[in-house]
């Protein structure tokens, strides 16, 4: 199984309605897509800027459905995040491999 994890840091003023707009609209878009099985949001307790940090995490069953969603559904999804969030988050993306 393989976690897709996306590390968003926000400025503190956008950040509910970022959390908002992930629970409520990015979320059940990425998973409608059917290239993930489960998905969560957590939010980081060891914050070092004044930021709010969140991690947004996807887990799908192979590497083939993590790079049909980067291939197919990501780049238009991104673009829907940056018209409504530009400037106000920083984001990094990670692939970790599930071992147990």
């Amino acid at each position: 199984m393989i976690l897709y994890n996306v590390t968003t840091s926000l400025e503190p003023a956008v950040a509910d309605e970022w959390v908002t707009y992930m629970r409520d609209a990015h979320m059940p878009e990425v998973m409608a897509t059917g290239c993930f099985i489960k998905s969560q949001l957590c939010r980081l307790l060891n914050e070092e800027d004044d930021g709010v940090t969140y991690a947004s995490q996807y887990y799908c069953l192979s590497l083939e459905q993590l790079e049909a969603y980067q291939q197919h559904f990501a780049p238009a999804l991104l673009a829907d995040m940056d018209r409504r969030f530009a400037g106000k988050y920083a984001s990094f993306r990670t692939t970790l491999e599930i071992v147990e």
